[in-house]
This record gives C-alpha cells, sequence and structure tokens, in this order.
C-alpha cells in the first residue's frame, strides 16, 4: 500500500477520520495533493507521522510537545528534543509523587475504616463530608 484514502491512512494508524483532519489543520500532518476531480491520497510517510504523533501522546507528550518534536526532526536538535523530554519527566514525576500521597490518604482511611466495624459513622464518608485534613488529597473544584 504505497498511497491511501484518508480512510485507509485512519485505518491504519488506528485512528479516526477526524482525528487526521485536526492534525492537519494543527499542522501535524500534511494535507494530501489532490489531483483535479479525484480524492486526495496520502504517501506512505503520513502514516509513519501518524503513528509518531500517536507512541508520542502515549507518553504523555501534549499535541504542543508533539509539534515542537517534530520541528526538531533533522538529527541536529537532540539537546532540545531532549530537554522536552525532561521536562516532561519532571511533570509525570510531579504526578507520580501526588499520586503517591493520594495513595497514602486512602489506604489510611481504608485502614480505618475496617476498624470501625460495627459504629454508625464511616471516616472515609466523614472525611469527605467535612473537608477535614484527611481529605486534604482530594481536589478542589
Amino acid at each position: 500500500m504505497e498511497e491511501m484514502t484518508i480512510g485507509q491512512l485512519a485505518k491504519a494508524a488506528g485512528v479516526n477520520v477526524e482525528t487526521v483532519r485536526y492534525y492537519q489543520r494543527r499542522g501535524l500532518l500534511a494535507a494530501p495533493d489532490r489531483p483535479a476531480g479525484s480524492i486526495g491520497r496520502y504517501a506512505l510517510g503520513a502514516l509513519t507521522r501518524l503513528r509518531f504523533i500517536k507512541r508520542a501522546q502515549s507518553l504523555g507528550f501534549s499535541l504542543d510537545d508533539v509539534q515542537a518534536l517534530l520541528s526538531l526532526d533533522d538529527g541536529r536538535s537532540c539537546s532540545s528534543a531532549r530537554r522536552i523530554a525532561e521536562h516532561k519527566l519532571g511533570e509525570v514525576r510531579e504526578r507520580i509523587a501526588s499520586l503517591q500521597v493520594l495513595e497514602g490518604a486512602l489506604e489510611d482511611l481504608v485502614k480505618r475504616c475496617a476498624r470501625t466495624r460495627n459504629h454508625v459513622s464511616c471516616p472515609l464518608i466523614e472525611a469527605l463530608a467535612s473537608g477535614s485534613a484527611d481529605a486534604a488529597w482530594l481536589p478542589t473544584t
């Protein structure tokens, strides 16, 4: 399959046709050449690019990050790509730390619930309802 329609491209990449169009509007993917009176056909490079975008997103990179990484694809910008990845790694580590705090708080509440069998008040429900320090890990809206 050397050239493909937008539907074939989307299917091969495991995305929706609207996703392909969205990436085109964002400048992440070039629109195909469209000879007069026929439908556009994408070269194999478009599939490679779509797969790159999806793999980068699966690593947590935003579409803005992906666009920056794609602009560095000249083989000489590894230090710039590394800085983007280091920033993403920092964000991931912050999320992990937050999740560890959340895990500890939930673990404590679950243990407290287990110790209060046959009591009227449940520590988990009480903490959630009162907004006490036990629920400090809860996101505020």
